[in-house]
């Protein structure tokens, strides 16, 4: 997500506290709430699959995969 869009949503929030928003605001805020949601998750994602476990006994190894977890909403 670039800097202007998390700029935006910032100036959407302190308009919500303060004067409130218009029909198309809050749908543009929920898009780019949308988004920047789905970027954290892609980010932590990314990062877990590089993680390597070391064992006590020294053995390394991916972090793995639990059964029956989702992925990410839609």
């Amino acid at each position: 997500m670039k800097r202007h869009e998390i700029d935006r949503i910032n100036e959407l929030a302190h308009k919500a506290k303060t004067v409130g928003l218009t029909e198309a605001e809050i749908a543009e805020r929920a898009d780019l709430r949308r988004r920047y949601l789905a970027d954290i998750r892609a980010a932590v994602q990314e990062q877990l699959e590089h993680t390597i476990v070391q064992e006590p006994d020294g053995t390394r190894h991916p972090l793995l995969k639990k059964e029956g977890v989702r992925g990410a909403r839609s």
